[in-house]
């Protein structure tokens, strides 16, 4: 069953409750998906309920058209309020979208994933797109940097030499590319796009929330440059001493599927 979450959401930005699974969808079609300052402070608030659920494991994030999950900021809202000193929610220069949340997230990529789309995916875990997508970052085509992360997040995530391709030219890369260079797990027909990113949701909430929940943080952190092998050391009696790892052996041994609580 779906659930409605009770929080003042835009219009333009949707979240439901679906089991363990928490599906937002950025809904401005009309726009191709472009992103209002409401819409970025919507996404926010939703992420961080997500994020505070214990009944919700995986995210998986969509758009509401055949032709763009999001093409970044409206330049027609943004500019003005930028030029007025406004950070469009980003008053930490620490803070990049997503990079707290140690949920998973998955993307289910429809069309253009250009400029803030594609900053916004370099903070997702899992990538499903369909075979119409399009990946690019042409901010310098206007004199201007994507400053969402991507000068750090994309060099470590594709090839040296494609990084630099999509930050210096502009150009944009088709899914097959994509796929090719690492950037998204698996194309798929258009039509079963959502059918697939539930699929993965579905087959990731099999798994210990609290494990899965850790692996990404250990990840994510060290990626940070925080000491690797000692973060992971430090971190992983959390897992070990926790009711899942006792679960999980146990429904092993008795040849069950185990039951998780995420404690």
């Amino acid at each position: 069953m779906s659930l409605n979450l009770p929080l003042n959401l835009p219009a333009t930005f949707t979240y439901e409750k679906k089991g363990r699974i928490a599906l937002m969808t950025i809904n401005r079609p009309e726009a191709m998906n472009a992103f209002t300052r409401e819409m970025l402070v919507g996404m926010d608030a939703a992420f961080d309920d997500f994020n505070a659920d214990p009944n919700r494991w995986v995210a998986v994030i969509t758009g509401a058209s055949p032709k763009a999950f999001c093409t970044g900021m409206d330049i027609k809202d943004a500019l003005p309020a930028i030029a007025a000193g406004d950070q469009m929610g980003y008053d930490d220069p620490a803070k990049r979208p997503f990079q707290n949340i140690f949920k998973p997230i998955i993307a289910a990529v429809n069309g253009f994933c250009i400029a803030g789309g594609l900053e916004f995916l370099q903070g997702m875990d899992i990538r499903i797109a369909s075979e119409n997508a399009v990946f690019g970052l042409g901010e310098v085509k206007w004199g201007v940097i994507p400053a969402g992360g991507s000068h750090i997040r994309l060099p470590q995530q594709i090839p040296w030499a494609v990084a630099m391709e999509l930050l210096l030219t502009g150009r944009t890369i088709d899914a097959k590319r994509a796929y090719d260079i690492g950037l998204i797990n698996k194309i798929v027909p258009q039509d079963q796009l959502m059918t697939e990113a539930m699929s993965w949701a579905e087959k990731i909430c099999e798994n210990g929330p609290l494990a899965v929940r850790t692996a990404k943080e250990i990840a994510v952190r060290a990626l940070n440059n925080e000491p690797k092998f000692v973060l992971e050391k430090t971190m992983a009696p959390r897992v070990f001493n926790s009711e899942d790892a006792k679960e999980g052996p146990r429904a092993f041994a008795e040849k069950r599927k185990p039951n998780f609580t995420g404690r």
